[in-house]
């Protein structure tokens, strides 16, 4: 398992790129238009949030890490939102006013849960001499306080001179802060001397001019005359589905398996891998360790709808349970703190997702709970288990219970291919947690009567409803516990 052992706190991170607004509006689809043979949507709601450089810095602050944005808006009310969701985050805003460029907008049309369309307002036109003046003056001030740089290209001009991005580069050397690149385009030589680089497969066969045709060995030689082309300390090559590359002169290339997760959207993965492992280099982390927790919050945000943050919570949890997904495949994503339970809950509803909430102790997981975890699933959209945790069990049930850790009760629900989510609650009820999540419809039993179900009142007060569902009979963990204890004494006479 790996080290969790260290901490965001007190790390400041400087990000310096290609900020924009990212805007979804969300909707449905019920006819074709009768102009043209296109698709109408119905609008429900939009939402915004940071993109680009914003995303890194987003990914930073999430993670509990403090940072500072450098970078380009327009004179327009988009800069306004930008500022107000910056502030509302917490993040350093040091974006200077370019009166020749609009604010980077991207619009995304989304039905169905699906991206419809794009729409893009953006130029990529190089900062005037005095904004790139102001720009400079900005990171050499925010400079003396970080302990790494981001660099966020997304070859919308803030890079375009080279000499002005090797000065940055050259400068946080000097002071013995680590310089990390998010590349854009084919020209890399303006990003030489800085000490690493995280493209993707893509990005280093577009710098190469040829295809690696998914060979390793041909990467891992192609990546070494990269690093060594343009005096890198190493290069973090992320290769989707099988995982990302570490090459690094002083170790043997580095192979870090993807985590196994179910993909809804690559949409901002990148910022999350460069805003982990600057954050973990920051805050003491090796190499090798940096790039591995950047590989597990990559396969974390690649199961959210939209560009989302990974979140401390979120990345603890999958620290705290990597290694065991060779027992239980694909469960640690589905096991979070409630607070990531919250925002991951949040994005379903977003998506026009019904919620279904049941909680129990589920200690030696049988068929009875198979039947009711099941049925409750065919209710909605969405299946979140509050489980009560291990203190909470022996409060409950005495000192003998549980029979199974809250870990291994977690691991073994979220195996479920039922199962959405599965939450910890440490109270004797799951109150505090029906009132965060929210659930469409709270699930019980039909061994309760719907004036017994705890959390009725408050589902039912926001419009909400209980449904009681068939049990199994005759399956309960004390009569199996029963039953075991019974036959061990047997076989011991």
């Amino acid at each position: 398992m790996q080290s969790s052992n260290f901490s965001f706190n007190n790390v400041h991170v400087l990000v310096v790129g290609d900020i924009m607004l990212d805007r979804y509006i969300w909707g449905k689809v019920r006819r074709i238009s009768p102009e043209a043979p296109v698709p109408v949507v119905a609008i429900d709601h939009t939402t915004e949030t940071l993109g680009g450089a914003g995303n890194v810095a987003l990914n930073l602050v999430s993670l509990g890490c403090r940072a500072t944005v450098v970078g380009l808006c327009g004179a327009d009310s988009i800069a306004r939102d930008l500022r107000t969701l910056l502030e509302e985050k917490g993040i350093g805003d040091r974006l200077q006013v370019d009166d020749a460029r609009p604010t980077i907008t991207k619009t995304r049309i989304m039905a169905q849960k699906q991206q419809m369309l794009r729409l893009d307002h953006e130029s990529t036109r190089p900062p005037a001499a005095d904004v790139a003046g102001a720009v400079r003056a900005s990171i050499l001030e925010e400079m003396a306080a970080c302990q790494a740089l981001v660099l966020s290209d997304y070859g919308k001009g803030l890079f375009a001179d080279e000499a002005f991005v090797q000065e940055v580069i050259g400068l946080a050397r000097k002071r013995n802060i680590p310089v990390l690149v998010d590349p854009k385009g084919t020209d890399w030589q303006r990003y030489r001397r800085a000490n690493g680089i995280t493209p993707n497969t893509a990005e280093l066969e577009a710098v190469l001019g040829t295809s690696l045709d998914g060979s390793d060995d041909r990467l891992i030689a192609s990546a070494r005359h990269i690093r060594s082309r343009y005096d890198l300390d190493w290069l973090l090559v992320t290769r989707g589905a099988q995982g990302m590359c570490l090459i690094d002169p002083a170790d043997a290339p580095v192979a870090i398996p993807a985590q196994a997760r179910e993909v809804y959207d690559v949409s901002g993965a990148g910022d999350t891998v460069i805003a982990t492992l600057a954050a973990g280099l920051a805050a003491g982390q090796s190499l090798t360790e940096a790039a591995r927790t950047a590989n597990l919050a990559a396969g974390i945000v690649v199961g959210k709808l939209g560009t989302q943050p990974v979140l401390l919570s979120e990345l603890s949890t999958a620290l705290a349970f990597n290694g065991l997904e060779r027992f239980y495949p694909y469960s640690a994503a589905k096991m979070t703190a409630i607070d990531a339970a919250m925002a991951r809950v949040r994005e379903w509803k977003a998506a026009g997702t019904r919620i279904v909430f049941t909680n129990g102790c589920f200690d030696l997981l049988h068929p009875g709970h198979i039947s009711l975890l099941y049925q409750a699933r065919a209710l909605g959209d969405r299946l979140v288990v509050g489980l009560n945790t291990d203190a909470s069990i022996k409060r409950l049930k005495g000192s003998g219970r549980p029979i199974l850790s809250e870990q291994d009760r977690a691991a073994m629900l979220s195996a479920l291919e039922c199962v959405d989510l599965v939450v910890h609650f440490d109270e004797d009820t799951p109150i505090q947690l029906i009132k965060a999540i929210r659930p469409d419809i709270l699930v019980k039993g039909s061994d309760y009567t719907p004036d017994k179900v705890v959390g009725k009142e408050v589902v039912e007060a926001y419009g909400g409803c209980v449904k009681l569902v068939d049990l199994i009979q005759g399956y309960s963990t004390t009569q199996l516990t029963r039953k075991v204890i019974a036959e061990f004494q047997k076989n011991q006479s």
